[in-house]
């Protein structure tokens, strides 16, 4: 899992809200499903979130929404005054808020959280947010510990995976890149880079002093590629999440699937 210890990519981040060195180490450290260690308790426009294609035409853009205020309030439904959570920006890794739009209804964008339980959605403002897309998606298959990577309906990247291990297990379901993160030591567990995602260990509340985070990482073991071996990160080797850094942009819809 994503530890508070890992900095941010300087590429991907507000020069203004980075956090200093010691600030983005401890960071790293509150990732939960990806360490080693013993757990402590496109600019295009974009298209329609909600619209599906026709058949054998390949799937929608998707649409991410970037926060553009110092925080923002998310509701239960639209239009509705019930504050189902609110969130800062930039996160707490000093990255702009990103979410990954599910629906739009005009004025309102139905986004996905990266909040506890996973999968919950909420409600935000159209005019709060600036909406761009991108055609990737990561689809992860823990069952034949593979990854694939798709631009609309043709696979560009696949690999090995490595997955969480049985009393710590990945949970499946629908999540998104929330942040991209580059390890100060690239030769450690987490590789060169990793990307939080928008879940959360469903085994372990906390992890290294942070919510148990999962994420999408490199790794200092690629032997250990193609078996349950984490605290509920997916694993890749770091040629792998070095293309995912140089292609994939924060909001890139991930599927895992068991």
């Amino acid at each position: 899992m994503l530890r508070s210890s890992l900095p941010p990519n300087p590429a991907r981040t507000r020069p203004r809200t980075a956090p200093p060195p010691l600030a983005a180490i401890l960071l790293l450290a509150a990732l939960t499903a990806c360490s080693p260690g013993t757990p402590d308790g496109s600019g295009a426009e974009p298209s329609s979130a909600d619209s599906a294609g026709s058949e054998g035409a390949p799937p929608p853009r998707a649409v991410i929404a970037t926060v553009l205020g110092d925080e923002i309030g998310v509701m239960t439904e639209k239009g509705g005054e019930e504050v189902l959570d609110t969130l800062v920006n930039p996160n707490g890794f000093g990255v702009d808020r990103a979410f990954l739009v599910e629906s739009d209804e005009d004025a309102w964008l139905e986004v996905l959280l990266p909040v506890r339980p996973n999968g919950t959605t909420g409600w935000v403002r159209r005019d709060e947010v600036s909406l761009t897309s991108t055609d990737f998606r990561v689809e992860i298959d823990m069952a034949e510990f593979e990854f694939s990577v798709y631009e609309r309906d043709e696979e560009v990247r696949g690999g090995v995976i490595g997955t969480g291990k049985s009393d710590t297990p990945t949970p499946p379901g629908r999540y998104y890149f929330t942040e991209l993160l580059q390890p100060s030591d690239p030769d450690g567990p987490y590789g060169v880079y990793a990307f939080g995602l928008s879940g959360f260990s469903e085994s372990l509340e906390t992890f290294a002093g942070g919510p148990g985070q999962l994420a999408v990482h490199g790794t200092n073991d690629e032997g250990a590629l193609g078996r349950q071996v984490s605290h509920g990160c997916v694993r890749v080797s770091n040629e792998d999440i070095t293309w995912m850094a140089e292609n994939l942009p924060v909001g890139t819809p991930v599927e895992i699937s068991e």
